[in-house]
């Protein structure tokens, strides 16, 4: 996961501390697209005026191409507001991990009457939704394998329901790149709290990411 955000508030100023991600427009669009992706995500960031000091534990700074000359700093990615924030932030997460690609990307699909999908990158989860619709989990599992490079693919998908998962594998089989392995892997322990003893349910954007982390059957 990116850092977290630690705030300390002493004589009316606020100290922002182990962010790696820098926003730096004046573009109101640009602005909120991309705060909105940020905060979405959880990631914490630092805004700043263009021309601004960067301090240095800012990783990577995004910006717009009319702002880009006024940025002094080593790594600035630039965000045409015409476009989904999604994309950017990728590669900012990417950078903040020192990775320009992925060894291996997985995206997790637990199926049912509402579906969950988890993305990880090497391990780390990228992102994850549920209350989704198998049309919405299908696009959801292409939209990540084009954004996320890696040198390798997986999908893996919950046997829970054994008819559904069949129909979500043989769906994706015909839209993947060839080099992408599908597989069908137990749901076993993947819907409930561990260590609680009370069979608790979790949501199904977390039971995709056990799933993701499943062996294969």
């Amino acid at each position: 996961m990116v850092d977290l955000l630690i705030l300390f508030l002493g004589r009316g100023r606020v100290f922002y501390m182990r962010q790696k991600i820098a926003v730096a427009t004046v573009s109101g669009k640009a602005y909120y697209w991309l705060v909105n992706e940020l905060n979405k995500r959880r990631i914490p960031f630092l805004s700043v005026v263009p021309g601004e000091s960067i301090p240095p534990s800012i990783k990577v700074v995004i910006t717009t191409k009319e702002e880009r000359e006024k940025i002094d700093h080593p790594s600035v990615l630039i965000y045409d507001p015409k476009e989904k924030p999604s994309a950017i932030i990728d590669e900012a997460v990417r950078i903040i991990k020192g990775k320009k690609i992925y060894e291996e990307l997985v995206v997790g699909i637990d199926p049912g009457k509402n579906f969950g999908v988890a993305v990880l990158g090497d391990g780390n989860v990228l992102e994850k939704k549920g209350q989704l619709t198998l049309e919405m989990a299908i696009d959801m599992a292409l939209t990540a394998l084009k954004r996320h490079p890696a040198r390798m693919r997986r999908i893996k998908i919950g046997d829970g329901v054994p008819e559904m998962a069949e129909e979500v594998a043989s769906r994706l089989q015909i839209a993947v790149p060839e080099d992408t392995v599908i597989e069908i892997v137990s749901e076993a322990g993947t819907s409930s709290v561990k260590g609680k003893g009370s069979g608790k349910k979790i949501s199904d954007a977390d039971a995709a990411i056990n799933i993701a982390r499943k062996e294969s059957i």
